[in-house]
């Protein structure tokens, strides 16, 4: 498999042609060519997204918040971050909502074709390695940040995986903006003999700290339980912030304007005024004004117009 970061002596041709796996990173060299030649690189946008996964007494609980923005712009209000590897494998994504995807996308089909050719599950740790080896190529060019959970025969196991293919076995943790709110919620809270219900509502309060204490973050609460027996995606489990209610009700008719409140205004008259209009002749406007001898007999304070 051919690479775009191969020597600059390769056929150019091999760069198109070659490539055969899910990302393209063709255009590493013309950004390169554009920043020598004096053009401005485009400024980072912020990603937000709250991930957290627990190992608990019978498996693992991920959870993950359902808002998908673009720097200050909530692009959607309902995605789906916990994507499936395998029936006993998920993965919470944060980070490139379209690298997340992709990522764990090609994954998913090379666990695939692991599982048919062994005849047997799939290592948990096996789809880490997978994982692992494809953001380390890349050299973290890929933004995807992942929660990884799974039960095989060897337990419950959680993994903490970062762009640049270094990853952490740990039995919790956090990762996205809302990382620090989530991960004071689990550190306070969390227990190796935690019972099922019990880790759905930490999960649930982590998460809802990372909603309500990050911008980046909100929307609804997704969870996913896994157990020897499956997994149970719970999408939509918790409203965390509902969108408040209007409380004035208005009937308004179409192209009409409301009227909220009306007043009488009292006018007294202390002065009354009255200009002789003469007949209208041909060419004329149909009013005459007084002469100037008449403007000058008019009494002190009086107004006056002129032609």
């Amino acid at each position: 498999m051919l690479f775009p970061f191969s020597a600059r002596k390769a056929n150019k041709s091999a760069d198109f042609l070659g490539l055969r796996s899910g990302f393209n990173f063709i255009n590493c060299r013309r950004n390169a060519d554009l920043l020598s030649m004096g053009y401005e690189p485009p400024k980072a946008i912020k990603t937000g997204t709250s991930i957290v996964g627990i190992i608990y007494r019978d498996g693992v609980i991920l959870g993950a918040d359902t808002r998908a923005t673009e720097g200050p712009i909530v692009s959607d209000k309902n995605c789906s971050k916990i994507h499936h590897l395998q029936d006993h494998i998920y993965c919470c994504g944060a980070g490139t909502a379209a690298d997340t995807e992709m990522i764990t996308l090609t994954t998913s089909a090379e666990l695939d074709l692991h599982r048919l050719n062994t005849e047997r599950q799939v290592p948990v740790v096996c789809a880490s390695m997978m994982l692992r080896r494809t953001l380390f190529r890349y050299q973290g060019h890929i933004g995807a940040a992942l929660v990884m959970g799974g039960v095989d025969r060897t337990g419950p196991q959680l993994y903490c995986i970062y762009p640049c293919g270094s990853n952490d076995k740990i039995p919790y943790a956090a990762m996205g903006s809302g990382t620090l709110a989530a991960m004071s919620v689990l550190e306070h809270g969390w227990k190796p003999d935690l019972d099922q219900e019990q880790g759905k509502q930490l999960v649930r309060e982590a998460i809802s700290a990372g909603v309500f204490n990050d911008l980046g973050s909100g929307s609804n609460i997704d969870l996913c339980v896994i157990t020897k027996q499956g997994a149970v995606y719970l999408r939509t489990d918790t409203i965390a912030s509902e969108k408040g209610e209007r409380l004035g009700k208005y009937g308004i008719k179409p192209n009409s304007t409301m009227v909220t409140s009306i007043s009488v205004l009292s006018l007294q008259v202390t002065d009354e005024r009255i200009y002789a209009v003469e007949d209208q002749q041909p060419g004329t406007s149909g009013v005459q004004w007084v002469s100037s001898q008449e403007d000058e007999e008019l009494p002190e304070g009086s107004q006056t117009k002129s032609p």
